[in-house]
């Protein structure tokens, strides 16, 4: 957090040099009045000015990037691995990306030990209060991989459907990826899906329109 002190002949004056010097607007600070400053007699004798402490605030999202960030790579430390990481975040969402050798053990079967590992962050960085943020968390380019994975399998099982006139089931997956298979088929002329089952399994059934 960057922070600066200022004086001036009162404290609303200190204020507004801060804010020049920052750039910044006044919700964007906070203030701490390290003297009141006063006039002194007849304006002249034993008059102090004033000063404060301006801290620019980081933006929530920043901070929770931060704190993410903070998160993960202490709880890899913990298990032995140091890999890199980095992350970029918007008003939104928290995007952390993962990269290293041997880190199949982070990402599991299908992805689940990879998808806990951003619910528990998650878990971690929103209940340190603010807003909530969605955090996604990736390795490599496995989730890319995966989406890709997962529609190719969609049009795979549609065909068939279309061809045998009966219901294909897919394996259990989780809320993020039965979404990926639902919106590939929406375009698919003559099949219709939904979801059945309660998770951790729940799947997609893809059924003759």
């Amino acid at each position: 957090m960057k922070s600066i002190e200022v004086v001036g002949r009162t404290v609303d004056e200190a204020i507004a040099e801060a804010l020049r010097e920052l750039q910044v607007e006044r919700d964007d600070v906070e203030v701490t009045v390290l003297e009141e400053g006063n006039k002194g007699f007849l304006g002249i004798l034993g008059s102090k000015q004033a000063r404060v402490r301006v801290e620019q605030r980081v933006p929530e999202h920043q901070d929770k990037l931060n704190k993410a960030l903070e998160f993960v790579r202490e709880l890899l430390r913990h298990m032995g691995l140091n890999p890199e990481i980095a992350g970029e975040a918007d008003e939104e969402s928290v995007n952390l990306h993962i990269h290293g050798d041997d880190l199949g053990i982070l990402i599991g079967r299908r992805g689940q030990t990879l998808d806990s590992l951003q619910y528990i962050t998650s878990l971690a960085v929103n209940r340190q209060g603010g807003e909530w943020m969605r955090i996604n968390l990736d390795i490599g380019d496995y989730r890319a991989k995966r989406e890709e994975t997962l529609r190719s399998l969609a049009q795979r099982a549609a065909m068939k459907v279309e061809s045998s006139g009966r219901r294909v089931a897919l394996d259990p997956m989780n809320a993020a990826e039965r979404r990926i298979v639902h919106q590939e088929l929406q375009e698919f002329a003559g099949v219709t899906t939904q979801s059945e089952g309660q998770d951790p399994y729940r799947r997609v059934i893809i059924l003759p329109e």
